[in-house]
């Protein structure tokens, strides 16, 4: 069975301060006095931003809704909607538009089931008449298949928000850009970027930094990122933009969600080799 590799794979897998300084003299107070002010502005920015990842990792899981734009397909978004989880490992369980993800071939619903566990996508397919998954209900793919070992080790950065609010509080460029409305919620809407060099210089811990540098050079080297906080400082949506896509969850619901478990094996058939080597293919293009 041949697959049609495309940047819809890249696709399933589905990113924070002020500083001011001023000199002494008279006619230098109001400068100084405006220096103070940004950098409380900006403390305050980096105070609600951790404020966000403490309670996003707190709760775990959450329904989610995304789309993710691809540039170079310019075609419809992919959208996703069901349930991430980053409590106990990331893993993620939604409904995929059969289509947009160019899954047609394989799955005849408008829409794809597609579970991500234990270091593995499982696509819900039409069974098939010949091939790895011929009369088999779920196709399964390694995550490093599709992303490389790279974006393997990175699992938590795609599928886990807390890494995405991690990454923005080593930043030095975020500004909050006031209140907003998003899903009905009042909100505060900042908006940042981060790149190799603010991590180093952050206080993330070595691992988390290792990570995020992962992360960034599959982003093309920096990760520009829109946030949107309530006032119980979580995240109603979030925005990011890196390595040619852009990718935005709306949280509907946090907590209370079923754990995420593989389908039965007897269910499933593998296709990781055929799609690892149909990647290297199309990267060595």
């Amino acid at each position: 069975m041949k697959l049609k590799y495309t940047a819809a794979w890249v696709g399933l897998t589905a990113a924070a301060m002020v500083a001011a300084t001023a000199c002494g003299s008279e006619g230098a107070k109001t400068a100084a006095g405006t220096a103070d002010k940004a950098v409380d502005k900006g403390t305050a920015v980096m105070a609600a931003l951790t404020r966000a990842t403490d309670r996003t990792e707190e709760l775990g899981s959450a329904e989610v809704r995304t789309t993710t734009e691809l540039d170079a397909t310019g075609g419809e978004p992919i959208s996703m909607d069901g349930t991430y989880s980053w409590g106990d490992g990331a893993a993620m369980d939604v409904e995929m538009d059969t289509a947009a993800a160019q899954m047609s071939a394989l799955q005849d619903d408008p829409t794809t089931r597609v579970i991500m566990v234990d270091g593995a996508y499982y696509y819900d397919v039409d069974p098939q008449p010949n091939g790895p998954i011929a009369g088999k209900e779920w196709m399964r793919v390694d995550v490093a298949a599709v992303t490389g070992e790279a974006g393997a080790d990175n699992m938590a950065a795609t599928a886990d928000p807390t890494a995405t609010l991690r990454y923005m509080t080593a930043s030095t460029e975020v500004e909050d850009l006031g209140e907003e409305t998003v899903l009905g919620k009042k909100t505060t809407h900042y908006r940042g970027s981060v790149g190799a060099d603010h991590v180093e210089k952050s206080k993330l811990t070595e691992a988390e930094k290792k990570a995020a540098i992962a992360a960034l050079q599959a982003s093309g080297g920096k990760l520009t990122c829109d946030i949107w906080v309530d006032g119980k400082d979580l995240p109603v949506r979030i925005s990011q933009t890196g390595a040619g896509m852009t990718v935005s969850m709306d949280f509907v619901k946090f907590g209370a969600t079923e754990k995420i478990t593989a389908p039965p094996a007897a269910q499933t058939g593998d296709l990781s080799e055929q799609v690892m080597k149909q990647r290297d293919a199309a990267i060595g293009q």
